[in-house]
């Protein structure tokens, strides 16, 4: 399995997905074509929580006037499940390894993933 989660909206995204080859990636949309609760728990078993994809930069937090302090590991799957903004992105996924987001060392991790 090779899938990327991303946003077409999302400038961030659409700038890191141009610097590797996905030619051999499942590109996937996840507002067009939303994450299943299988792809959630199978990047759970690669990241080691929920918590580990969740975005904390969803406007849908201040929406929904939650307080992520109080949340537990259920919470943060069935709101990721619920509103893709909740899913940080980009996620790119295989079988045995997850890269989640923007962050320098995230990227970092995939430059050596392409590399190889």
């Amino acid at each position: 399995m090779k899938k990327v989660f991303y946003l077409k909206t999302c400038d961030t995204c659409l700038k890191i997905l141009k610097k590797f080859s996905l030619k051999d990636w499942e590109m996937r949309e996840i507002k067009i074509n939303p994450i299943t609760e299988e792809e959630v728990e199978h990047m759970y078993k690669l990241a080691g929580s929920y918590e580990a994809i969740f975005s904390k930069k969803s406007n849908q937090i201040k929406l929904r006037e939650l307080d992520l302090k109080t949340l537990q590991e259920e919470d943060f799957k069935e709101l990721i499940l619920d509103h893709y903004t909740f899913l940080k992105r980009p996620v790119f996924v295989t079988d045995t390894e997850i890269f989640i987001g923007n962050d320098k060392k995230n990227l970092e991790a995939l430059r050596s993933h392409f590399a190889d």
